[in-house]
Protein backbone atom coordinates (compact mmCIF):
# COMPACT_ATOMS: atom_id res chain seq x y z
CA UNK A 1 0.00 0.00 0.00
CA UNK A 2 3.04 2.28 0.12
CA UNK A 3 2.62 3.36 -3.49
CA UNK A 4 -1.04 4.20 -2.92
CA UNK A 5 -0.25 6.11 0.26
CA UNK A 6 2.36 8.14 -1.61
CA UNK A 7 -0.14 8.83 -4.36
CA UNK A 8 -2.69 10.12 -1.85
CA UNK A 9 -0.12 12.21 0.01
CA UNK A 10 1.64 13.75 -2.98
CA UNK A 11 0.20 12.49 -6.26
CA UNK A 12 -3.26 14.02 -6.00
CA UNK A 13 -1.91 17.56 -6.01
CA UNK A 14 0.13 16.99 -9.17
CA UNK A 15 -3.00 17.14 -11.34
CA UNK A 16 -5.65 19.77 -11.95
CA UNK A 17 -8.99 18.08 -11.29
CA UNK A 18 -12.33 18.82 -12.94
CA UNK A 19 -15.22 17.30 -10.98
CA UNK A 20 -18.70 17.18 -12.45
CA UNK A 21 -21.40 16.89 -9.81
CA UNK A 22 -18.85 18.06 -7.28
CA UNK A 23 -21.45 19.61 -4.97
CA UNK A 24 -23.35 16.32 -4.73
CA UNK A 25 -23.13 13.42 -2.31
CA UNK A 26 -20.08 11.57 -3.65
CA UNK A 27 -18.59 14.57 -5.40
CA UNK A 28 -18.41 16.81 -2.36
CA UNK A 29 -16.54 14.16 -0.39
CA UNK A 30 -14.09 13.80 -3.29
CA UNK A 31 -13.63 17.58 -3.19
CA UNK A 32 -12.93 17.42 0.56
CA UNK A 33 -10.18 14.88 -0.05
CA UNK A 34 -8.59 16.74 -2.95
CA UNK A 35 -8.62 20.05 -1.09
CA UNK A 36 -6.99 18.44 1.94
CA UNK A 37 -4.29 17.11 -0.42
CA UNK A 38 -3.62 20.60 -1.76
CA UNK A 39 -4.91 19.79 -5.25
CA UNK A 40 -6.28 22.36 -7.69
CA UNK A 41 -9.98 21.64 -8.17
CA UNK A 42 -12.82 22.95 -10.33
CA UNK A 43 -16.37 21.90 -9.49
CA UNK A 44 -18.97 21.97 -12.28
CA UNK A 45 -22.51 21.48 -10.95
CA UNK A 46 -25.95 22.91 -11.73
CA UNK A 47 -27.13 22.23 -8.14
CA UNK A 48 -30.33 20.56 -9.37
CA UNK A 49 -29.79 17.50 -7.15
CA UNK A 50 -27.17 18.87 -4.80
CA UNK A 51 -26.52 21.79 -2.50
CA UNK A 52 -23.80 24.39 -2.45
CA UNK A 53 -23.62 23.97 1.33
CA UNK A 54 -21.61 20.78 0.76
CA UNK A 55 -18.69 22.73 -0.70
CA UNK A 56 -19.31 26.31 0.49
CA UNK A 57 -16.37 26.37 2.94
CA UNK A 58 -14.00 25.55 0.08
CA UNK A 59 -15.55 28.21 -2.15
CA UNK A 60 -15.37 30.82 0.60
CA UNK A 61 -11.74 29.97 1.31
CA UNK A 62 -10.84 30.24 -2.38
CA UNK A 63 -9.52 26.68 -2.43
CA UNK A 64 -11.73 25.57 -5.32
CA UNK A 65 -13.30 27.11 -8.39
CA UNK A 66 -17.06 26.61 -8.57
CA UNK A 67 -19.01 26.88 -11.83
CA UNK A 68 -22.79 26.60 -11.63
CA UNK A 69 -23.65 25.41 -15.12
CA UNK A 70 -25.51 22.54 -16.78
CA UNK A 71 -23.62 19.62 -18.33
CA UNK A 72 -26.03 19.67 -21.26
CA UNK A 73 -24.49 23.04 -22.29
CA UNK A 74 -21.56 21.94 -24.48
CA UNK A 75 -19.90 25.34 -24.76
CA UNK A 76 -20.07 25.85 -20.99
CA UNK A 77 -18.49 22.44 -20.40
CA UNK A 78 -15.71 22.97 -22.92
CA UNK A 79 -14.90 26.45 -21.67
CA UNK A 80 -14.75 25.34 -18.03
CA UNK A 81 -12.76 22.20 -18.79
CA UNK A 82 -9.87 23.92 -20.57
CA UNK A 83 -6.57 23.64 -18.73
CA UNK A 84 -7.39 20.61 -16.61
CA UNK A 85 -5.54 17.29 -16.47
CA UNK A 86 -8.24 14.82 -15.41
CA UNK A 87 -12.04 14.63 -15.28
CA UNK A 88 -13.84 12.96 -12.38
CA UNK A 89 -17.27 12.58 -13.95
CA UNK A 90 -19.86 12.16 -11.18
CA UNK A 91 -22.54 14.48 -12.54
CA UNK A 92 -25.72 12.64 -13.58
CA UNK A 93 -29.36 12.11 -12.76
CA UNK A 94 -29.24 10.12 -9.53
CA UNK A 95 -33.00 10.01 -8.90
CA UNK A 96 -33.60 6.65 -10.55
CA UNK A 97 -37.42 6.44 -10.16
CA UNK A 98 -37.82 9.86 -11.83
CA UNK A 99 -37.12 8.29 -15.22
CA UNK A 100 -40.56 6.65 -15.16
CA UNK A 101 -42.27 10.04 -15.45
CA UNK A 102 -39.47 12.18 -16.92
CA UNK A 103 -38.50 10.18 -19.95
CA UNK A 104 -35.67 12.43 -21.16
CA UNK A 105 -33.97 13.01 -17.83
CA UNK A 106 -31.43 10.20 -18.19
CA UNK A 107 -30.88 10.86 -21.89
CA UNK A 108 -30.08 14.49 -21.17
CA UNK A 109 -28.34 14.33 -17.80
CA UNK A 110 -26.44 11.10 -18.34
CA UNK A 111 -25.90 10.44 -22.06
CA UNK A 112 -25.81 13.94 -23.59
CA UNK A 113 -23.93 15.25 -20.56
CA UNK A 114 -21.31 12.53 -20.88
CA UNK A 115 -20.94 13.07 -24.64
CA UNK A 116 -20.36 16.77 -23.95
CA UNK A 117 -17.61 15.87 -21.47
CA UNK A 118 -16.00 13.37 -23.85
CA UNK A 119 -16.08 15.66 -26.88
CA UNK A 120 -14.73 18.56 -24.84
CA UNK A 121 -11.90 16.36 -23.58
CA UNK A 122 -11.11 15.29 -27.15
CA UNK A 123 -11.06 18.83 -28.50
CA UNK A 124 -8.94 20.08 -25.59
CA UNK A 125 -6.51 17.17 -25.53
CA UNK A 126 -7.44 15.99 -22.01
CA UNK A 127 -6.90 12.25 -21.74
CA UNK A 128 -7.99 10.87 -18.35
CA UNK A 129 -11.54 10.17 -17.16
CA UNK A 130 -12.90 8.56 -13.99
CA UNK A 131 -16.54 7.63 -14.60
CA UNK A 132 -19.25 6.68 -12.12
CA UNK A 133 -21.38 3.92 -13.62
CA UNK A 134 -23.69 1.57 -11.74
CA UNK A 135 -24.72 -1.99 -11.05
CA UNK A 136 -28.04 -1.02 -12.66
CA UNK A 137 -26.51 -1.75 -16.08
CA UNK A 138 -26.73 -5.49 -15.35
CA UNK A 139 -30.53 -5.77 -15.12
CA UNK A 140 -31.97 -8.98 -13.70
CA UNK A 141 -31.39 -11.53 -16.48
CA UNK A 142 -27.98 -12.64 -15.22
CA UNK A 143 -27.72 -15.88 -13.25
CA UNK A 144 -25.54 -15.66 -10.15
CA UNK A 145 -23.31 -12.78 -9.13
CA UNK A 146 -22.79 -9.93 -11.56
CA UNK A 147 -19.24 -10.01 -12.95
CA UNK A 148 -17.76 -7.37 -15.21
CA UNK A 149 -17.94 -9.84 -18.11
CA UNK A 150 -21.54 -10.93 -17.36
CA UNK A 151 -24.13 -10.40 -20.03
CA UNK A 152 -26.14 -9.66 -21.96
CA UNK A 153 -26.73 -6.38 -20.14
CA UNK A 154 -30.45 -5.53 -20.04
CA UNK A 155 -31.10 -2.51 -17.79
CA UNK A 156 -34.52 -2.24 -16.15
CA UNK A 157 -34.52 1.55 -15.69
CA UNK A 158 -33.81 4.51 -17.94
CA UNK A 159 -31.05 5.37 -15.47
CA UNK A 160 -29.38 2.00 -16.06
CA UNK A 161 -29.88 2.37 -19.81
CA UNK A 162 -28.36 5.84 -19.73
CA UNK A 163 -25.29 4.69 -17.83
CA UNK A 164 -24.81 1.75 -20.20
CA UNK A 165 -25.01 4.12 -23.17
CA UNK A 166 -22.40 6.32 -21.48
CA UNK A 167 -20.10 3.32 -21.14
CA UNK A 168 -20.48 2.71 -24.86
CA UNK A 169 -19.57 6.27 -25.80
CA UNK A 170 -16.60 6.21 -23.42
CA UNK A 171 -15.34 3.00 -25.02
CA UNK A 172 -15.63 4.49 -28.51
CA UNK A 173 -13.82 7.70 -27.54
CA UNK A 174 -11.03 5.66 -25.97
CA UNK A 175 -10.67 3.58 -29.14
CA UNK A 176 -10.95 6.42 -31.65
CA UNK A 177 -9.30 9.33 -29.88
CA UNK A 178 -6.91 7.88 -27.32
CA UNK A 179 -8.77 8.77 -24.13
CA UNK A 180 -8.05 6.66 -21.05
CA UNK A 181 -11.00 5.85 -18.83
CA UNK A 182 -11.72 3.99 -15.63
CA UNK A 183 -15.38 2.95 -15.39
CA UNK A 184 -16.76 1.99 -11.98
CA UNK A 185 -19.97 0.02 -11.59
CA UNK A 186 -20.99 0.91 -8.06
CA UNK A 187 -22.99 -0.90 -5.48
CA UNK A 188 -25.20 1.37 -3.36
CA UNK A 189 -23.05 4.21 -2.03
CA UNK A 190 -24.21 5.56 1.34
CA UNK A 191 -23.12 7.98 4.03
CA UNK A 192 -23.30 11.59 5.13
CA UNK A 193 -24.91 14.14 2.74
CA UNK A 194 -27.03 11.58 0.91
CA UNK A 195 -30.42 13.11 0.06
CA UNK A 196 -32.36 10.14 -1.26
CA UNK A 197 -32.38 6.35 -1.14
CA UNK A 198 -33.55 3.68 1.26
CA UNK A 199 -31.73 4.84 4.40
CA UNK A 200 -32.72 8.47 3.91
CA UNK A 201 -36.34 7.43 3.26
CA UNK A 202 -36.58 5.05 6.23
CA UNK A 203 -35.05 7.60 8.60
CA UNK A 204 -37.61 10.16 7.41
CA UNK A 205 -40.51 7.75 7.84
CA UNK A 206 -39.48 6.58 11.31
CA UNK A 207 -38.91 10.17 12.41
CA UNK A 208 -42.59 10.77 11.69
CA UNK A 209 -43.89 7.48 13.14
CA UNK A 210 -41.91 5.16 15.42
CA UNK A 211 -44.68 2.58 15.58
CA UNK A 212 -45.09 1.52 11.95
CA UNK A 213 -42.86 1.54 8.83
CA UNK A 214 -44.21 0.99 5.32
CA UNK A 215 -41.75 -0.86 3.09
CA UNK A 216 -42.14 -0.76 -0.68
CA UNK A 217 -42.17 -4.21 -2.23
CA UNK A 218 -41.63 -7.40 -0.23
CA UNK A 219 -38.64 -6.44 1.93
CA UNK A 220 -36.63 -9.30 0.42
CA UNK A 221 -34.55 -7.17 -1.94
CA UNK A 222 -30.81 -7.66 -1.49
CA UNK A 223 -28.02 -5.29 -2.51
CA UNK A 224 -24.48 -4.26 -1.75
CA UNK A 225 -24.10 -1.10 0.36
CA UNK A 226 -20.77 0.62 1.00
CA UNK A 227 -19.62 3.90 2.49
CA UNK A 228 -18.82 6.94 0.38
CA UNK A 229 -15.22 7.18 1.61
CA UNK A 230 -14.60 3.59 0.53
CA UNK A 231 -16.13 4.34 -2.86
CA UNK A 232 -13.74 7.26 -3.37
CA UNK A 233 -10.76 5.35 -2.01
CA UNK A 234 -11.56 2.40 -4.29
CA UNK A 235 -11.78 4.60 -7.37
CA UNK A 236 -8.45 6.25 -6.65
CA UNK A 237 -6.81 2.93 -5.80
CA UNK A 238 -7.84 1.45 -9.17
CA UNK A 239 -6.83 4.62 -11.01
CA UNK A 240 -3.39 4.53 -9.39
CA UNK A 241 -2.96 0.79 -10.03
CA UNK A 242 -4.17 0.38 -13.61
CA UNK A 243 -2.29 2.49 -16.14
CA UNK A 244 -2.12 0.49 -19.40
CA UNK A 245 -5.73 0.51 -20.58
CA UNK A 246 -6.45 1.36 -24.21
CA UNK A 247 -10.13 0.57 -23.72
CA UNK A 248 -12.01 1.61 -20.58
CA UNK A 249 -11.04 -0.38 -17.52
CA UNK A 250 -14.45 -1.53 -16.26
CA UNK A 251 -14.70 -2.73 -12.68
CA UNK A 252 -17.32 -3.39 -10.02
CA UNK A 253 -16.83 -1.42 -6.82
CA UNK A 254 -18.37 -2.29 -3.48
CA UNK A 255 -17.90 -4.89 -0.78
CA UNK A 256 -18.41 -8.66 -0.83
CA UNK A 257 -21.51 -8.72 1.39
CA UNK A 258 -25.12 -7.63 1.02
CA UNK A 259 -28.00 -6.25 3.05
CA UNK A 260 -31.69 -7.02 2.71
CA UNK A 261 -34.33 -4.32 2.75
CA UNK A 262 -35.87 -5.77 5.91
CA UNK A 263 -32.45 -6.01 7.53
CA UNK A 264 -31.82 -2.34 6.78
CA UNK A 265 -35.18 -1.42 8.32
CA UNK A 266 -34.24 -3.26 11.52
CA UNK A 267 -30.80 -1.62 11.76
CA UNK A 268 -32.27 1.85 11.33
CA UNK A 269 -35.04 1.15 13.87
CA UNK A 270 -32.41 0.09 16.40
CA UNK A 271 -30.39 3.26 15.84
CA UNK A 272 -33.54 5.36 16.17
CA UNK A 273 -34.60 3.57 19.37
CA UNK A 274 -37.68 2.05 17.79
CA UNK A 275 -36.88 -1.68 18.03
CA UNK A 276 -40.52 -2.73 18.35
CA UNK A 277 -41.69 -0.93 15.20
CA UNK A 278 -44.01 -3.00 12.99
CA UNK A 279 -43.41 -3.39 9.26
CA UNK A 280 -46.03 -3.25 6.54
CA UNK A 281 -45.32 -4.13 2.93
CA UNK A 282 -46.87 -3.03 -0.34
CA UNK A 283 -46.05 -6.59 -1.56
CA UNK A 284 -45.54 -5.46 -5.13
CA UNK A 285 -42.82 -7.35 -7.04
CA UNK A 286 -40.90 -4.07 -7.46
CA UNK A 287 -40.57 -1.10 -5.15
CA UNK A 288 -41.18 1.20 -8.12
CA UNK A 289 -41.19 0.87 -11.93
CA UNK A 290 -37.64 0.09 -13.00
CA UNK A 291 -36.56 -1.10 -9.56
CA UNK A 292 -33.83 -3.74 -9.43
CA UNK A 293 -34.59 -5.59 -6.17
CA UNK A 294 -31.50 -7.80 -6.27
CA UNK A 295 -28.01 -6.57 -7.19
CA UNK A 296 -25.32 -9.16 -6.52
CA UNK A 297 -22.04 -7.51 -7.48
CA UNK A 298 -18.99 -9.75 -7.77
CA UNK A 299 -16.02 -7.78 -6.37
CA UNK A 300 -13.29 -10.36 -7.04
CA UNK A 301 -11.67 -8.21 -9.73
CA UNK A 302 -11.05 -5.22 -7.47
CA UNK A 303 -10.08 -7.52 -4.58
CA UNK A 304 -7.44 -9.19 -6.77
CA UNK A 305 -5.96 -5.76 -7.47
CA UNK A 306 -5.40 -5.43 -3.73
CA UNK A 307 -8.34 -3.26 -2.66
CA UNK A 308 -10.92 -4.46 -0.15
CA UNK A 309 -13.74 -2.67 1.62
CA UNK A 310 -13.07 -2.50 5.35
CA UNK A 311 -16.78 -2.46 6.31
CA UNK A 312 -19.43 -5.07 5.62
CA UNK A 313 -22.67 -4.03 3.98
CA UNK A 314 -24.62 -4.13 7.26
CA UNK A 315 -21.89 -2.23 9.11
CA UNK A 316 -21.91 0.38 6.36
CA UNK A 317 -25.69 0.75 6.72
CA UNK A 318 -25.38 1.22 10.47
CA UNK A 319 -22.59 3.81 10.17
CA UNK A 320 -24.43 5.71 7.44
CA UNK A 321 -27.53 5.79 9.63
CA UNK A 322 -25.50 7.14 12.56
CA UNK A 323 -24.19 9.92 10.33
CA UNK A 324 -27.66 10.89 9.16
CA UNK A 325 -28.79 10.98 12.79
CA UNK A 326 -25.81 13.08 13.88
CA UNK A 327 -24.30 10.30 15.99
CA UNK A 328 -21.08 10.02 13.97
CA UNK A 329 -19.06 12.87 12.51
CA UNK A 330 -17.08 12.32 9.35
CA UNK A 331 -15.04 14.25 6.82
CA UNK A 332 -12.84 12.68 4.18
CA UNK A 333 -9.30 14.01 4.26
CA UNK A 334 -5.87 12.66 3.42
CA UNK A 335 -5.28 11.96 7.11
CA UNK A 336 -8.60 10.14 7.63
CA UNK A 337 -8.08 8.03 4.51
CA UNK A 338 -4.51 7.05 5.42
CA UNK A 339 -5.55 6.26 9.00
CA UNK A 340 -8.18 3.92 7.58
CA UNK A 341 -5.52 2.26 5.41
CA UNK A 342 -3.39 1.48 8.47
CA UNK A 343 -6.26 -0.07 10.43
Amino acid sequence: MADFSTFIQTGLRKKKWFITGGAGFIGSHAVDLLVSAGAEVTVFDDLSLSTIDNIKPHIDSGKITFIQKDLTDFEAVKSALAGHDIVWHLGANTDIPSGFTKHRIDLDNDVIATWNVLESMHQLGIKELLFASTGAVYGDDIVGDFREDSGPLKPLSLYGAGKLACEGFISAYCNLFGLKAWVFRFGNVIGERVNHGIIYDFVGKITKDKTSLEILGTGKGEKNYFLVEECIEGMLYVYNTIKDNRFPFVINLGNDSRSTVLGIAKIIAEEMEAPTITHTFTNTPLGWPGDQPVVLLDTNKVNQLGWHSKNSSDTSVRRATKRLLGKEDFQLTVDSLLTKEKN
